[in-house]
Formats: structure tokens, C-alpha cells, sequence
């Protein structure tokens, strides 16, 4: 048995709120690249977004009249809701809650709930602001269900990325109605089925895709603005405000479309660790920015321009022949929009598994360079067959943006609220300073989060059944893992008692070793037990190996094995390895030789147990957990590769448990 569960950073930690590694390794002449791309993965999704946004605001049922005033006061809401949502929150502030680096709420829960270690080792935390079990276990649960919410958001973005895109074809000729759909389905599909050959080689045309579309955007916006040049009043917020005084309860309906402009914001935190702060900052403010602001007052110009003939905003800012090239740019940056996003839940499914709160999967690295490229089938087919089923179920982006907002929203929510823990708990904010700041970002995060809840009925119930069903996942992996822990604990005889034993019997001994693994290190675990007791022999070396995740992202090599010789041929192995690392049992045996356990893969075996889990047991869970946890448990990927243990040297016994 090998531990899932997490193991806090042994690492110190830096009092003061410190930017993530400008660089990530990289010298400075690298940063150009770097920021290209970040251009590609980073601002696929919020760089798309002009697509639909503008289009959404004028769209019943929460849609307004095409007026002076509310093209005016829209525009402005959704200049200053990029200025003061990506701007303010996250590229200033939520970017410095760096977990070693890494960004992504999954990172920002491990950063939280580990707490900082003083220069002598021991917790730096003062009695006053340490977090009650409690507090621990709600801030765990709500960065689950936010992490949850972000599969939602990237089945719900591919498609309705795409299917924007080529409903360009529409605006050219209606012949092209009945062909919009199917055309993005092929599309869909065919981005699915490209991930198996990872991402490295289509990665490289990711920036300058994305940098030709952020050029093209803004070229086509501002012969528009050159012509209604008043739309750049919409810079002042006053013209927000009275869009509000207004509409009064339909204004504030109309943020559930404004907020369409802001929902890649989260991604700029999520990866990060990819880029690194600086780059991504020199992006967004030389190229994404400016390139989205003149776009989005060309399309503002437009509406002023011509008024309600305006079908498609976006579209309608070219003509004639230039129409189609359009379409076939925004086709591109759309898939590479949606790219970014399945990459991310590929990333997010590994720090789950790593975290222990997913059952094993498949994790294959597509790339011998960059570690971050992976490809993970089972979440690849359940993105594709969703996005397929969206398309095919709401036929039109105007729909599917129905669906759309609430899961992302919900998500900002929750970083901000974990924001302020990290803040108090890891920088000594006072609450005062985090409360205010925090309470700023929350004010925004919530009215958009509550505009979107009118979406519920027609649409939206979809990203959250399917946040609740992924968390149902991740809480009953969890608790079960916890449970069976808890069962070989009970079944575990301590070692001491062991050696004693063997001392007394001096059982015969074969050449080799034998790796028996265990979740606890202090143990000895049931399978070593039943191989002894069916057996009667034990090999001459045998060593006890446990493997760890930590809450960082990565563990230096040089930290990664703890090696104790117990005697008697017995040896404790301790291996920890980061959220972002997927472990691997033969590199645990060659690092152990520089601590003197040296062993030779041709007489090595591996032994492994397979338990038979039973309902039927008194572990406190739900029966309808405990069958979850047991369909889980034979459907998960095995320990065989998932530890990349050679196949042909491993001995598996099994073991029933009832839970």
C-alpha cells in the first residue's frame, strides 16, 4: 500500500508575501519568449472572449436596447472590470501567493493548510491566527468544490469558444446555418484526438497564433473608433454607474453577460509556474490589453455606428471578402484557447491524484523536456464526449453562454477567500489589511457570481451538477483512502514487535530484495505479514518503502529518500515527492544507494496488495459512499504503473477489507 495522503513541506517559509520566480529558471534574455508564450496558453481563453462578450450583453432575455447610453455604460463596465478584476486582483495580488512557484487553487488550498516553519524547524504561526480543524477542514472543502467548478468551465469553453468562432460563417450568408454545428463538432473532435500526441510540437504555434489574433483584433477595431471616437468616453466609470441607476435590477442582470469579458482571469494564476510572473505581466499589458480594449471599443463603435442592425458585433467589424479569413483566425485561436484549457485540467487532475483526492489515473508525459506536458485519456474522453454534448444539446453560443459564468465566478470567489488565509496565516497580514483588500475583491467576485445565478434554469445547472458530482469524487476518495488507512494501521503490527519475532524464529532467508510498500512507515504492513505467514521465508534485504506527497510542487532530489537501516536485513525508505511529480519506485532505489541500501532490479520483487473492499464494515461512511469508494478503488489506475514498478517483478496479494 502506498500513502496518497499529503505530508506538510518540512521546507521554511518566508514571512513576508515574496512574487513567484520572475524567470522560472530562465535568464533574462528568455523573458520575450516567455511572454509569447504566455500569449498561447495563458490568454487564450480571456483573449477569445471578445467573440462573444459584447454580442451576450445585447441579447435577450437580459440583453438591452442598442443605445448611445447603454453601449456606453456596457463598455465601460467591462474596461473597468478588466482593469480592477485581472488587473488589480489577480496579476497584482493573487499572483504572490506562490506555492514555490506554482499558482492554481488546488496550489493556493496546499499553501494554506501548510503551515510555515520557523528558522528552528517548528511552526512560525502565532496562537492568534493558527486555524482551527474546523476552519482547516471548510477552506479544504471549498477549494475542492472550486477546483471541481473548473471542469465545468473547461468543458463549457471549448465549445462555446469554437462554436462562436465559426458561426462566423453565418454572418456571410445564411446557407452556412445548417453546417455550424456539425463543422464544430468535427473540429472538437478532432482537437480531442490530437492529445495523445501531447502538446510539444503544436505548443511551439501557440504565441504566435495568439499574437496574430491579438493584432488582428485590434486592426480591425480601430477604423471603427477612428469613426465614433466618442465610445472612448466609456473609459469613464461614471457612464457604468448610470448604466446601474439606470436599469436598476436588468443592469445588474446584464453583469452575468459582462463578466464573459473576465473568464480567463484564472488561468493568468494557474499557470504560473509555467512562465513565471513576469512574463505573463509583459504580455497582458503589451500586447493582450491594448489589443482586447481596441477591440472592444471597435465593436462599441460599431453598435453606435449602425445601431440595432447589428447582428454579431465581433464579426461585423469586417466586410466582404476579409469575413472569411477572419473566421478561419478565430477558428485557430479558439482551438488554441480551448488547448489551454484541457491542458489545465490535464494539470489539475494530476495535483488531485497527487493530493489524494482522486483515485489513480493515467498520466502519460508527452514531452522528454517539459515536464508539464501530460496527457491524461480518461479526462480527455469526458471532455470531448461533453463538449460534443453541448454543442449538439444548445446548438447556438448565445445558449451556451446561458450556461456559462457561473462555474468560473465561483471560482474567483473561493481564491479570494483562501487569499485572505494565505495572507493572514503565511505573510501576517493583519485582518484588517487582508479583510479590506479581500472584501474589495469579493464585492466584485460576488455580484457577478450572484448575476449569473439567474442563469441556473437555463443552463448553468450544468457546470455545477458537475462540480458537485467531481467533488462527490474527490470527498469520497478522500475519506475512504482514510478509512482503509485506518484498517491497516489496525491491521499493522508496530516494527519493533516484528524484529522481536524474528529474532526468536530466525526464519530462512533467500537472496534479493524485497520492496514491500506501506502507509506507514512505523509498521509492518498486512501484505509483508501474509507473505510471512503463507511463505515462512523472508529475502535478505527487505525494505519498507512509503511514498508521500508533499504540499509543495516540487521536492528536490537531494530531500527526496529518507533511508534508515532498522537491522536484521530491514530497512525503512521514506520517499516525498511534489504535487506536480509523479513518482517512481526504481529512481526511489537508485537514490538509496548514497545511504548505503543498494539494490539490483534483476533480484528485486515488488509486493503489492489488492484489496477486496466490502460494504459491510464499521467505518462511519455512507453505504452509498462505500460503494463508490469500491467502484473507484477497481477502476483505478493500479500501483504497478502509476509507480512505475517493472511489471514482471511484482507479486501481488490479496487482501478483503471491510470498510
Amino acid at each position: 500500500m502506498s500513502s496518497s495522503d499529503a505530508s506538510a513541506s518540512p521546507g521554511p517559509s518566508s514571512p513576508a508575501p515574496e512574487p513567484a520566480p520572475e524567470t522560472h529558471g530562465h535568464t533574462s534574455g528568455s523573458i520575450t519568449k516567455l511572454a509569447l508564450g504566455a500569449l498561447g496558453v495563458v490568454y487564450g481563453d480571456i483573449g477569445t472572449s471578445p467573440l462573444y462578450s459584447v454580442k451576450e450583453c445585447f441579447t435577450q432575455p437580459h440583453g438591452v436596447a442598442i443605445n448611445e447610453a447603454n453601449v456606453l455604460g456596457i463598455l465601460s463596465l467591462i474596461v473597468w472590470s478588466l482593469v480592477l478584476v485581472v488587473v488589480a486582483k489577480y496579476i497584482t495580488f493573487i499572483m504572490r501567493a506562490d506555492n514555490d512557484g506554482e499558482g492554481g487553487i488546488l496550489a493556493l488550498l496546499a499553501l494554506v493548510i501548510r503551515p510555515p516553519r520557523g528558522a528552528n524547524g517548528g511552526d512560525s504561526v502565532p496562537a492568534s491566527r493558527r486555524m482551527s480543524p474546523k476552519t482547516t477542514v471548510f477552506l479544504v472543502f471549498m477549494g475542492l468544490f472550486g477546483s471541481a467548478l473548473l471542469y465545468g468551465d473547461g468543458m463549457i469553453t471549448p465549445a462555446i469558444s469554437v462554436l462562436s468562432a465559426v458561426e462566423g460563417l453565418s454572418v456571410a450568408t445564411h446557407a452556412f446555418d445548417k453546417v455550424v454545428v456539425p463543422i464544430t463538432c468535427v473540429i472538437l473532435v478532432g482537437l480531442f484526438l490530437v492529445q495523445r500526441r501531447g502538446t510539444a510540437k503544436v505548443g511551439a504555434i501557440f504565441g504566435p497564433v495568439m499574437l496574430v489574433w491579438f493584432f488582428a483584433i485590434a486592426a480591425i477595431g480601430v477604423p471603427w473608433i477612428l469613426k465614433a471616437p466618442r465610445i472612448l468616453h466609456a473609459l469613464n466609470p461614471v457612464h457604468g454607474v448610470r448604466f446601474f441607476i439606470d436599469h436598476g435590477t436588468h443592469g445588474f442582470l446584464v453583469l452575468g453577460s459582462v463578466v464573459l469579458c473576465i473568464t480567463g482571469g484564472e488561468a493568468l494564476y494557474a499557470d504560473m509556474g509555467h512562465f513565471g510572473v513576469r512574463p505573463i505581466r509583459i504580455a497582458w499589458y503589451a500586447v493582450a490589453l491594448p489589443a482586447l480594449l481596441l477591440n472592444y471599443f471597435g465593436q462599441g463603435a460599431l453598435l453606435l455606428t449602425k445601431g440595432a442592425s447589428v447582428g454579431h458585433p465581433f464579426f461585423e467589424l469586417v466586410s466582404g471578402w476579409m469575413l472569411y479569413p477572419m473566421v478561419v483566425v478565430a477558428t485557430v485561436a479558439t482551438v488554441v484557447a480551448s488547448q489551454a484549457l484541457i491542458s489545465g485540467a490535464f494539470s489539475l487532475t494530476q495535483q488531485a491524484v497527487q493530493l489524494g483526492y482522486c483515485p489513480r489515473v493515467a498520466i502519460v508525459h508527452t514531452s522528454g523536456e517539459a515536464e508539464g506536458q501530460i496527457y491524461v485519456p480518461e479526462v480527455n474522453n469526458l471532455l470531448m464526449v461533453a463538449c460534443v454534448a453541448l454543442v449538439l444539446a444548445f446548438e447556438k453560443s448565445e445558449n451556451l453562454a446561458a450556461a456559462y459564468g457561473i462555474a468560473v465566478t465561483g471560482t474567483m470567489s473561493i481564491t479570494s477567500v483562501l487569499f485572505y488565509y494565505a495572507a493572514r496565516n503565511r505573510w501576517g497580514w493583519s485582518k484588517l489589511k487582508a479583510g479590506s483588500l479581500v472584501g474589495g475583491f469579493l464585492i466584485f467576485d460576488l455580484a457577478f457570481f450572484s448575476s449569473n445565478l439567474v442563469k441556473f434554469m437555463h443552463g448553468g445547472w450544468f457546470p455545477v451538477v458537475i462540480a458537485i458530482a467531481i467533488f462527490t469524487i474527490m470527498t469520497t476518495w478522500k475519506r475512504g483512502r482514510a478509512a482503509l488507512g485506518a484498517y491497516m494501521r489496525s491491521a499493522t503490527l508496530p516494527l519493533e514487535a516484528f524484529m522481536i519475532d524474528l529474532e526468536a524464529m530466525k526464519p530462512h532467508r533467500v537472496q534479493g530484495t524485497a520492496v514491500f510498500m506501506t502507509s506507514n512507515p512505523e509498521g509492518v504492513p498486512p501484505v509483508l505479514l501474509h507473505h510471512f505467514k503463507h511463505n515462512k521465508v523472508l529475502h535478505k534485504q527487505v525494505l519498507l518503502l512509503s511514498v508521500l506527497t508533499a504540499h509543495a510542487p516540487q521536492v528536490q532530489r537531494k530531500e527526496r529518500v529518507t533511508v534508515t537501516e532498522v537491522g536484521q536485513g530491514f530497512w525503512q525508505v521514506s520517499a516525498s515527492y511534489g504535487f506536480l511529480e509523479q513518482p517512481n519506485v526504481p529512481e526511489i532505489l537508485g537514490l538509496c544507494a548514497s545511504s548505503g541500501l543498494r539494490t539490483h532490479q534483476s533480484d528485486t520483487s515488488y509486493y503489492l496488495g489488492r484489496e477486496t473492499l466490502l460494504t459491510t464494515g464499521k467505518s462511519g461512511m455512507a453505504r452509498w459512499r462505500k460503494i463508490l469508494f469500491s467502484f473507484l478503488s477497481r477502476n483505478a489506475r493500479t500501483a504497478t504503473s502509476f509507480f512505475h514498478i517493472p511489471p514482471n517483478r511484482v507479486v501481488e496479494m490479496g487482501i478483503q477489507v471491510e470498510l
